[in-house]
């Protein structure tokens, strides 16, 4: 049996390229992609998933739409990094026929959870929006789902929109404490400490045989491994999103420890910063398991193996 899946995402390059590989994977009943407000839009999120969908042809995913805005806060979108429609110009002038269907997120992942009790993970890839709201309405979810994985924030090291805050956790921090504070028996957190050593480059684009994936992905991290380039001198961009992904996949890839996890909602300088209590200093009960190593070479071989349709076979 198939492990039962629900994406929820913000459709930018590296999300895209995560609902590629975990479709690639044939290793999950993706149950359902859910869509958000974050990088982009919500609608354009939600265009930007129908269209990574139709590339792979997979018109068996439902595609639900979700939060049009954060929690409290006006939507902050990242066009800097992803360009103005998400992809960074890749599939721009592409057809959409992926339907999207009735409903709203949250009260699909809620009907999910319910009706697969034990069995669906939830991996989250934008900003915690959509699982805050179903948590608010039905909080008893956390003790039917199996397992959330979510990329958002950084512990040890400095933020990607702030001095201190990664984008995902600055963007609705209100809603990451509300999904830190649920209770969730099993929730691991994938953060810039792990996904910033998780770097594609052209390298690794050239083992990949599909020609149509090979061109998408390049085609869309273009700009982004140069802007990566003029800020750290190398030619790469970070698989923040397709990380996240990858330990859904295979849990051996990163090594995580257990700690007492908040958020910070009302700083002038550290809003969205995540703060890790890693010496106990409050003396409060674990909450999170927070990603601090990663085996990047295993991770890039499962990522090209997946890609080829030789993953199967390897495992």
């Amino acid at each position: 049996m198939k492990e039962k899946l629900i994406l929820d995402v913000d459709t930018g390059i590296d999300d895209a390229i995560g609902i590629l590989l975990a479709v690639k994977s044939n290793a999950f009943d993706i149950l359902g992609i859910t869509t958000v407000n974050g990088n982009v839009s919500l609608d354009q999120a939600t265009t930007n998933t129908c269209k990574i969908l139709d590339l792979v042809k997979a018109d068996h995913i439902p595609v639900i739409k979700g939060a049009a805005t954060p929690l409290l806060r006006e939507p902050f979108f990242e066009h800097r990094i992803h360009g103005e429609d998400g992809l960074g110009g890749a599939l721009k002038e592409a057809a959409i026929t992926h339907p999207v269907s009735d409903g709203f997120a949250p009260d699909f992942l809620i009907n999910s959870i319910l009706s697969f009790s034990g069995e669906v993970t939830l991996v989250l890839t934008g900003p915690l929006t959509n699982l805050a709201l179903a948590v608010k309405k039905c909080p008893q979810i956390t003790k039917h789902v199996k397992e959330v994985i979510f990329m958002g924030g950084v512990v040890k090291g400095p933020g990607n929109v702030t001095p201190t805050a990664e984008f995902n956790s600055y963007v609705d921090p209100e809603a990451a404490k509300i999904v830190l504070h649920a209770g969730f028996p099993s929730i691991t957190q994938v953060g810039l400490d792990v996904t910033r050593k998780a770097l594609l480059t052209k390298d690794h684009l050239e083992y990949i045989k599909d020609d149509t994936l090979r061109e998408y992905i390049s085609q869309s991290t273009n700009d982004y491994q140069q802007k990566y380039f003029d800020r750290y001198g190398i030619h790469a961009c970070a698989m923040h999103d397709p990380l996240a992904v990858g330990i859904a996949i295979n849990k051996r890839i990163v090594e995580t420890q257990k700690y007492f996890v908040d958020i910070e909602t009302k700083s002038e300088l550290c809003d969205g910063q995540l703060i890790c209590d890693f010496q106990s200093r409050l003396k409060k009960k674990v909450n999170l398991q927070v990603s601090l190593k990663v085996d990047d070479h295993a991770f890039f071989q499962m990522f090209i193996d997946i890609l080829n349709g030789r993953f199967e076979e390897r495992e």
